[in-house]
């Protein structure tokens, strides 16, 4: 039963979302972590994702059952009964807040958690997903979230090296999730999910896909001319950005959108991997000043 449990939080969600975090969380720390902080942030963030994908899973249990890679979730086999599930996720967000609280003693951090938590669970999952092409825009603030946390669990405040991380975070959501909607096209058909290479149509998405990456190289690189990151930060944003770049060009002639879609998602999956990393490594930045 506890599987079941466990997969209810999405675990592959949360573990990504422990990456981007710890980028920021490093970003502000530099050169004095804080070991035991960095732990219960990292937990305390998890446990209230996790009640966030919980809940998801609960409201999405019936379109769930149209999906392919879905049809097997908890929620559509029956294993958890919904309030189990809303009590489980209840719980874990409640844990969860206290939790950074008591291991940040920064209320920023929560509430900009909280935010995150509400787009996900409330506005994205019970509003948009289902009627809008632009519920992917507006699951992009919570997906952007947990760096931002990190970065101001750190710092004890929200200052432009945390507005930039939200905003390149958001960016990155839109082509990262339009390639997933171009190779999963047939699930989101089944389940009627208005996605917006679904609805405009492939080719509009992959022109969409380019102008969205070129912004995310654009804003990722802006650590840098405003102090907040070094050379090795930098050579890393460009680095990547430019390879995914170019991946989605080749998407323009690509024979096998499907096949070509895939590449773009690993490749996103590899891209925000290295930033969070370089956002950690970096040590050749001066001291963050300023608060906005």
């Amino acid at each position: 039963m506890y599987r079941s449990y466990l997969k209810l939080t999405k675990p592959g969600i949360v573990l990504g979302n422990m990456v981007s975090l710890s980028g920021g969380y490093f970003l502000a720390s530099r050169s004095t972590i804080d070991w035991l902080q960095f732990v219960l942030v990292l937990l305390s963030v998890a446990l209230v994702i996790g009640s966030g994908c919980a809940v998801n899973n609960v409201v999405d249990r019936d379109i769930d059952a149209l999906m392919a890679r879905t049809r097997t979730r908890p929620m559509v086999s029956g294993d958890i009964p919904t309030q189990a599930a809303l009590l489980f996720a209840g719980l874990l967000a409640v844990a969860g807040f206290i939790l950074l609280y008591q291991g940040s003693k920064c209320l920023v951090a929560v509430l900009l958690l909280l935010v995150g938590y509400i787009v996900y669970a409330g506005v994205y999952t019970l509003l948009f997903k289902r009627k809008s092409i632009h519920g992917t825009m507006v699951g992009s603030v919570s997906g952007a979230m947990p760096p931002v946390v990190g970065y101001c669990a750190a710092s004890g405040r929200f200052d432009m090296a945390a507005l930039i991380p939200l905003i390149i975070f958001c960016i990155w959501q839109m082509p990262h999730s339009y390639a997933i909607a171009i190779f999963r096209s047939s699930d989101y058909r089944a389940a009627a999910i208005p996605v917006y290479p679904l609805v405009k149509g492939t080719f509009a998405a992959k022109r969409h896909i380019i102008g969205y990456i070129l912004a995310f190289t654009c804003a990722a690189a802006l650590l840098v001319p405003l102090g907040y990151a070094g050379v090795i930060y930098l050579f890393a944003a460009l680095a990547s950005g430019i390879i995914w770049f170019w991946i989605a060009l080749r998407g323009l002639k690509a024979q096998d959108d499907i096949r070509w879609a895939r590449q773009l998602f690993f490749a996103s999956i590899a891209v925000v991997t290295i930033l969070s990393i370089a956002m950690s490594i970096d040590r050749f930045s001066p001291s963050h000043i300023g608060m906005l």
